[in-house]
């Protein structure tokens, strides 16, 4: 538990520390470059699912606050009970980053309308600004800001639905907790295969030699 809890909490403190500082630093939608033209700081907020999916307005904004709320209570009483059942350490691990970068996103949608004042291309942010924050109580914008075009230009003509349009890859815009969700998501698929690839043997591990029924003309008792 001890290991689960220092993952959640390097998560958690790297991601709120790099957000807060974008918040207060950047104006919006305002990028500096990392590694030439292909990886940037930009900052953008998201106010709803990923890749920016919105439903439902304010209303839509809260029920998916408290969807994420929800789901976070269940990831991490899964993460308990693997803890404390003797679970593998990669298992835990893996659930450790997607229930830290749950958290870390949770805190953004849940807290930040209250504590910062709107981002504008013109203003930035304040934190505890004196007339309020720039939202209520869980509706609040998720922070991003790592964006890695890896490769911009216009796609072969021949290509089906999309020849000669102008493609950017890698487009989405994400955070630390993003990040921690992806790797946990991969890690956790991968720790699954191997256990389930050969169901027979595991049958056969749990199979001893004192479940075996005696063979013929064997004592069934210790003479």
């Amino acid at each position: 538990m001890k290991r689960a809890l220092a993952v959640i909490l390097s998560v958690l403190i790297a991601d709120q520390v790099l957000k807060v500082w974008v918040k207060l630093t950047f104006l919006y939608d305002t990028a500096i470059p990392l590694f030439g033209n292909h990886a940037f700081l930009h900052f953008i907020e998201n106010r709803g699912m990923a890749f920016g999916l919105e439903f439902g307005g304010e209303w839509g904004k809260l029920l998916l606050t408290l969807l994420r709320i929800v789901a976070v209570g269940g990831i991490g009483y899964a993460l308990l009970k693997m803890t404390r059942t003797g679970a593998s350490r990669m298992l835990v691990f893996s659930v450790a980053l997607i229930f830290a970068g749950a958290l870390g996103n949770i805190i953004d949608s849940t807290f930040y309308g209250v504590l910062f004042s709107e981002s504008t291309p013109f203003r930035r942010a304040i934190f505890l600004p004196p007339g309020g924050g720039y939202a209520p109580l869980l509706h609040g914008a998720v922070v991003d800001m790592f964006y890695f075009p890896l490769w911009k230009g216009r796609l072969p003509e021949w290509m089906p639905i999309w020849g000669g349009e102008h493609m950017v890859f890698f487009r989405p815009v994400f955070n630390i907790a993003d990040a921690a969700i992806t790797v946990g998501v991969a890690l956790f698929i991968l720790v699954q295969r191997p256990h389930a690839a050969k169901p027979e043997e595991q049958a056969a591990a749990q199979v001893t030699e004192g479940d075996l029924p005696p063979t013929e003309g064997s004592p069934s008792q210790p003479v």
